[in-house]
């Protein structure tokens, strides 16, 4: 089930919110203590009218275990036992605290046990003894156990997946790793046996860090769809919240019925996760892991842990993607033929002059592929020092980017100046130094029209932006996954929509 937590502070948005969550939610959450005591009188009289063929999960979080309101043991004793005969017939659970469970265990429950989720949340960490801490609270009357800790990496999932495995064939459990380094276990847990998963209402309603939407739960990731054997596809990096690979890519194998999810992995050590999570021989997670699409930091990094590198993928220095071939892993750069393919489709590269901006890593890719197609290069650099071993690489050129004075037929940015978070609105060339430039090609995607793209378009050049790039470098990564076609128009029209895989802003309650 997807369940969907309300969060609303006013009783009339919060009963409004109820009815809206009933489009996408299977349960919903009512989170009493968002409300002051006026607005839950408010809203529990409404709630008997409200339930028909709804899953209600009522709740009443105390602030020190993720609450809004400062409640003592007694405080939430006496709410659920004032609560009326026809509210508990609505509600399909109640959730308690464990120490809220542990203070009536043995007594009369104010609410039938085959209706209390008994719940703990840490807020700090993911602890190491989480499944000895299950069977303690298994051991409880309630019907169903459930367990929140905050990750710090993406190994934190692990135990949440060793968790929900040992619950398997026990009492039902809902287990699930907060922030963005857990989110696989919310994508995943419920094709693992978890009971359920939470997804707010919209970007801003989220009862905990890292939640995604409901909607990107049910469309995007199509939780409801994955069992067991899905295929598993992912982006690491650190950071990986502002991807777009997600949009692409899950549109894509939805495109193609294909039985899989492709994942935001937020991986801070690559050693760790390479030997815990993707080696075939050494993963201590049973997942259908079928390939990675790497990204800062990591694409040198990942190289050492692979069986198989590409010729052009050494010969660049770096790898984007891995391919899980049986029990190897297999390393491929596909940014060369991302980034050519739909340059080469607007201009002749053989003996074109090329102006390189930038000698970093995305600059190794372009000089690569602008060396096999013939092009002349002069790599621009404000500092020769850092451009001087790559021009040396590939027999070329170098510059100032200052004395760049329109002496080219195609100029590529491959800096990250202009880029949203960055260095939005600045611009590395004015449109005076752009007049006799045929294309000028920026590799930053977000914004989609960078301050040098308008430059270029004043001077009356031709233009490319970075989404051709990232559409092209993605649809070859999705072939060598999965052996098919990519369907590129499909990916770029998800790229059209919001970007929505971003982390929302972290708050201090929990589900």
């Amino acid at each position: 089930m997807i369940c969907v937590p309300i969060t609303e502070t006013i009783p009339e948005a919060f009963l409004n919110a109820i009815t809206d969550a009933a489009q996408t939610a299977d349960a919903i959450e009512l989170r009493m203590d968002y409300l002051d005591a006026a607005g839950c009188r408010t809203v529990l009289e409404k709630l008997p009218q409200l339930s028909e063929g709804k899953t209600l999960v009522l709740t009443f979080r105390p602030r020190e275990q993720g609450g809004q309101r400062d409640l003592s043991l007694p405080d939430r004793q006496e709410f659920w036992r004032g609560l009326s005969t026809e509210i508990v017939s609505a509600i399909r659970f109640a959730d308690f605290e464990f120490d809220l469970v542990e203070s009536i265990a043995g007594g009369d429950s104010p609410i039938p046990w085959d209706k209390i989720i008994c719940s703990w949340h840490n807020f700090e960490e993911t602890p190491h003894d989480l499944i000895q801490r299950y069977d303690r609270m298994a051991a409880t009357p309630a019907a169903v156990v459930k367990i929140a800790t905050m990750a710090h990496r993406i190994g934190d999932s692990l135990r949440i997946f060793e968790l929900i495995e040992h619950a398997q064939g026990k009492k039902p459990v809902i287990a699930l790793a907060m922030s963005l380094p857990g989110i696989a276990t919310r994508i995943l847990a419920v094709s693992r046996g978890g009971l359920l998963t939470f997804g707010s209402l919209r970007r801003g309603a989220e009862s905990a860090a890292g939640q995604p939407t409901a909607a990107d739960l049910r469309n995007l990731y199509q939780v409801k769809n994955l069992t067991r054997s899905s295929e598993i596809y992912g982006v690491i990096g650190n950071p990986v919240g502002h991807s777009r690979s997600p949009l692409m890519h899950n549109a894509a194998l939805a495109a193609l019925n294909r039985n899989g999810v492709y994942l935001p992995l937020e991986v801070d050590n690559v050693e760790t996760f390479a030997r815990d999570m993707l080696h075939p021989k050494t993963k201590t997670l049973d997942w259908n892991l079928r390939g990675l699409s790497v990204t800062i930091p990591h694409k040198l990094a990942i190289m050492p842990f692979l069986n198989w590198i590409d010729p052009t993928a050494q010969a660049i220095g770096a790898v984007n993607t891995v391919v899980v071939r049986g029990e190897e892993l297999h390393g491929y750069n596909t940014d060369v033929i991302g980034a050519m393919k739909p340059l080469e489709a607007l201009l002749d590269l053989r003996g074109a002059r090329a102006a390189v901006l930038g000698a970093g890593g995305s600059a190794r890719a372009i000089c690569h592929g602008l060396r096999e197609r013939g092009a002349e290069m002069t790599i621009y650099s404000r500092d020769l020092r850092k451009a001087g071993p790559l021009a040396e690489e590939f027999n070329t050129k170098t510059a100032l980017l200052e004395q760049f004075a329109g002496n080219a037929d195609i100029v590529i940015n491959c800096t990250p100046i202009g880029m949203h978070g960055h260095s939005e609105g600045q611009s590395l060339l004015r449109a005076e130094s752009l007049r006799n430039v045929k294309l000028v090609y920026d590799l930053i995607y977000t914004p989609e029209e960078t301050a040098l793209l308008r430059e270029a378009k004043a001077a009356g050049c031709q233009t490319l932006g970075g989404l051709a790039m990232l559409v092209g470098q993605a649809g070859e990564q999705f072939r060598l996954w999965t052996g098919l076609d990519a369907p590129v128009e499909v990916m770029e029209s998800a790229l059209n929509l919001p970007a929505r895989t971003s982390p929302p802003a972290p708050v201090p309650a929990t589900d």
